[in-house]
């Protein structure tokens, strides 16, 4: 039952406020997670329900659950077919680094900018890259290209269209250099 629901997920009431926008960013890659292109999928980080916000729990409870769940992650990548992932929003992207001990390539991306009056300059866009090939303890029996930028798509405030282009634009040609 739970790999039937997984599996149908999109087709029957998917939480689409919250995967309409990463499905345009993951879309420039040939994949969706709707529909005959299909071939995306999302994982979190932490494959546990909590009752409170990740935002909610402390930094030790946070912590905690990280490192109950890294071999769980690694488990699943390495017995995947994966050799992509796009990590959204500043928080995954440093989660994701303490969970796998890898430092990704960070960059400047001026097209990213968020403007805000309070802010001189904005907030700042920074892409990351990087590659895989061990998750918490789990050695991978492939390479896998990982692409993160710091804006959660879905959440920051003012994300524009244009960002988030721009972000699809760059993923997609990234990806393009190195996967087939």
């Amino acid at each position: 039952m739970i790999l039937t629901s997984c599996r149908e997920y999109f087709d029957k009431n998917p939480y689409d406020g919250w995967f309409k926008r990463l499905d345009y960013i993951v879309s420039g890659t040939e994949a969706s997670y709707y529909g005959s292109s299909r071939k995306a999928c999302h994982l979190d980080l932490i494959p546990y329900a909590t009752a409170r916000k990740w935002t909610e729990l402390t930094q030790r409870q946070r912590s905690l659950l990280l490192a109950m769940a890294g071999d769980a992650l690694g488990l699943l990548l390495r017995d995947s077919a994966v050799r992509l992932l796009i990590l959204n929003g500043n928080s995954v992207v440093l989660k994701f680094q303490d969970a796998t001990g890898v430092k990704l390539d960070k960059r400047v991306m001026p097209d990213w900018c968020l403007p805000r009056r309070s802010l001189r300059g904005g907030v700042r866009g920074f892409a990351y890259r990087g590659v895989v090939r061990n998750v918490s303890g789990v050695n991978l029996k492939h390479e896998i290209l990982v692409l993160g930028f710091n804006h959660n798509i879905q959440s920051s405030f003012g994300v524009t269209t244009g960002v988030v282009a721009a972000i699809r634009k760059w993923i997609r040609e990234t990806a393009s250099e190195v996967l087939p």
